[in-house]
């Protein structure tokens, strides 16, 4: 790429988030966070509370990227052929022939919101591991490959315990990132409140396509990382783990730690939130920034840990502490 095809997608940036911010109201992190897991090519989850504006989020961010977007809601009786697609027997009406044709799911989209991912079985919530990780869906032996780029964004609810099914550990991390959303300040909510119930609002315009999000997706791992800064990354990682870890809060409260995965998703994040700060080197505040979202949901705590209310946000924060830059 030209310096000026380079620039010319890194000015896109700034648009595509005011085009969201004519709909959703303030979330600025959490809207960075959904950006960065766009950019690094993962997938993000995201939890909170109903009324938060999860799905309307990631609405507005299929249509200010013009990408092909598909909603899949998850219940008690979804199939994974709901979700994957099935074969179906179609007949040649010249030769009279019969033979199976695959018709696609709803995953075989370039932005697919699963929504309450929780509310499904394990193994419905199972038929996303392979199209999460490996791009592609096999089906009665065959690879079908999905459109690139391909981001799934999930939506949990956290207080709804009844009919639900916590995802297992090994398919919380495919997820790049958990991103966790809050409430809205009293200004933001205030103009939450103006702009719902009045007149319509201004209709989001398309602004990345999928050509511009594959070659930022390819600049994003151009972007330079210090040997030092990698190296903090590394010894972050591996502190998480109780068995070598020299950090007192793991060591009381760790039950198991963050893999290689931890790693590469940490600096992929960094880069990809310095590209879309403008920058071509990512820094320590990168870091410290996508800690949070990148290892709260790889840092499993004991039960001692629970009956203090320690969660892994807390793990975290003594990490960054403890883990000398």
């Amino acid at each position: 790429m030209t310096e000026q095809e380079v620039n010319t997608l890194l000015a896109k940036l700034p648009v595509l988030k005011a085009e969201i911010a004519k709909v959703i109201v303030g979330q600025e992190t959490v809207l960075d966070e959904v950006l960065v897991a766009l950019l690094a090519g993962g997938h993000a989850l995201l939890e909170g509370v109903p009324g938060l504006a999860k799905t309307l989020l990631v609405r507005t961010l299929a249509a200010a990227t013009d990408l092909p977007f598909r909603r899949i809601q998850f219940t008690p009786d979804l199939m994974p052929t709901d979700i994957l697609g099935t074969e179906v027997l179609e007949e040649d009406h010249g030769t009279g022939r019969r033979s199976f044709k695959f018709n696609p799911g709803p995953i075989f989209a370039s932005l697919v919101l699963a929504d309450e991912i929780n509310r499904t079985p394990p193994k419905t919530q199972a038929a996303l591991l392979e199209a999460m990780q490996e791009g592609h869906v096999t089906y009665a032996g065959q690879e079908h490959a999905l459109p690139k780029p391909f981001f799934l964004l999930a939506t949990q609810n956290p207080i709804e315990q009844s009919g639900t099914y916590p995802l297992p550990e090994a398919q919380l991390d495919r997820f790049l990132l958990y991103v966790r959303i809050g409430y809205p300040t009293a200004e933001e909510e205030l103009a939450v409140l103006r702009g719902t119930t009045g007149a319509a609002g201004q209709a989001v315009q398309p602004v990345l396509g999928g050509a511009d999000i594959r070659a930022l997706q390819a600049l994003v791992r151009q972007v330079s990382l210090s040997p030092e800064l990698m190296d903090f990354v590394n010894r972050l990682v591996r502190a998480t783990r109780p068995a070598t870890s020299e950090v007192k809060f793991i060591k009381d409260y760790g039950r198991w730690g963050a893999g290689p995965r931890a790693g590469q998703a940490l600096i992929l994040c960094a880069k990809a939130r310095a590209l879309l700060h403008g920058r071509f080197a990512a820094t320590l505040e990168d870091i410290r920034m996508l800690a949070p979202p990148v290892l709260r949901h790889r840092v499993l705590l004991n039960f001692n840990a629970e009956a203090e209310n320690l969660t892994p946000d807390n793990a975290v924060a003594e990490l960054l502490k403890a883990v000398a830059v």
